[in-house]
């Protein structure tokens, strides 16, 4: 999950929390989806539903969104960071606190109201891999399954220097380029070898290639007038709607059978929507993106992301499994308890683990940096 970058400096661009706030509200629909709809892979829900089982693109677009956001400073810099330690002082800062708070109070859920099902309950061991970031390489029952996404989001942090270095030397398509090969490699190579295939199911590697095409769409705010009026907005109409005609047309078992792929042909027209947004078209949509509620329901997202699947685990469990076990009464349900439930937390966890975090400019074991190049 994408947590907006805490950079002071950086220039905000309309609409890029509204994404925020819609890719989160998705997430949680999908997962009350599955909880009233059971046979994942399978869509076993009507047709104005079935599009909720793709939980998964939601993840695609925190994910370019992160590489993106993360760059739009640097892209106007030259490609260059302040200084590395600055920039994992604010990615630590950003996202630790809160996401130490979901961990203790999925835990707490886990332990004191329901276990997440089909899991082991919880214990010091899941506490230690989760708070380590490293469950997606290091197995343990997991207290929230939605978790796994900032183990990946953490370790591309790691790589983002390097990335931007690529850049600065050879270009945000050769950077682009040799992410994809490698990943690509490991997506073929991956179903042949078991451990490999297990860490391509647990890591998700195709997200890397998604997160360097963020990084290079973010050029877009450092390029020329002729370039930025480009049809971007068209350009992303047009990469997406192929995708989504397979995607109908082969079914969900098919599409959610090949994640890996259907990723990276999802991720460029991501990417071009957001250069479309930085340039400030399509204005239609610009509007409704940072129109009040979106804005607002954008800032609390993070948090919404972290904390929404206990609580959709325990209002299922505890209020809807006994009156309707399956089907669209429970998915409505769910939905109308669930969704005013989260969005309302999500704003008081933000304001406790997110906001007082992002006001604070420094932590006292950290020193005023150096200014030196990446």
């Amino acid at each position: 999950m994408d947590a907006p970058a805490a950079n002071p400096d950086r220039k905000r661009l309309a609409g890029l929390d509204g994404i925020r706030g819609l890719a989160a509200l998705f997430v949680v629909i999908n997962h009350i989806f599955l909880r009233a709809f059971p046979g994942y892979p399978v869509d076993n829900a009507p047709a104005w539903a079935a599009w909720f089982i793709y939980g998964r693109f939601a993840v695609v677009v925190f994910i370019v969104l992160s590489g993106f956001s993360l760059a739009l400073s640097p892209a106007r810099h030259g490609w260059r960071l302040d200084s590395i330690r600055t920039f994992a002082v604010r990615r630590a800062r950003r996202i630790l606190p809160a996401y130490w708070a979901a961990l203790a109070f999925s835990i707490a859920i886990a332990w004191l109201v329901v276990p997440p099902p089909g899991q082991g309950l919880p214990g010091s061991r899941s506490a230690i891999v989760n708070g380590l970031l490293v469950q997606n390489i290091v197995g343990a029952p997991s207290p929230n399954r939605s978790l796994w996404t900032m183990a990946v989001e953490a370790q591309l942090y790691l790589v983002f220097p390097l990335l931007l270095l690529t850049v600065r030397r050879y270009g945000g398509l050769a950077m682009v380029a040799a992410v994809t090969l490698v990943v690509a490699a490991v997506g073929i190579v991956g179903p042949h070898v078991p451990r490999l295939d297990t860490f391509v199911i647990q890591s998700a590697p195709d997200l890397a290639a998604l997160f360097a095409i963020g990084i290079m769409a973010a050029g877009i705010v450092g390029a020329s007038r002729a370039r930025r009026s480009w049809p971007w907005g068209w350009f992303a109409l047009a990469a997406a709607a192929p995708v989504f005609a397979v995607i109908w047309w082969r079914g969900s078992v098919w599409t959610l059978g090949h994640l890996f792929w259907v990723d990276l042909a999802f991720g460029p027209a991501i990417a071009l929507l957001l250069a479309a947004l930085a340039t400030g078209r399509p204005k239609p949509l610009l509007r409704v993106l940072d129109s009040r509620p979106l804005r607002s329901l954008g800032m609390s997202s993070y948090s919404l992301y972290l904390i929404h699947g206990p609580v959709v685990i325990v209002v299922y469990e505890k209020f809807v499994a006994e009156r309707f076990r399956h089907g669209v009464p429970a998915f409505l349900l769910t939905a109308a308890l669930v969704l005013p439930i989260t969005i309302a937390l999500s704003k008081l966890f933000a304001a406790a683990f997110e906001r007082p975090f992002l006001r604070r400019r420094t932590w006292s074991w950290h020193v005023r940096p150096q200014r030196v190049p990446a």
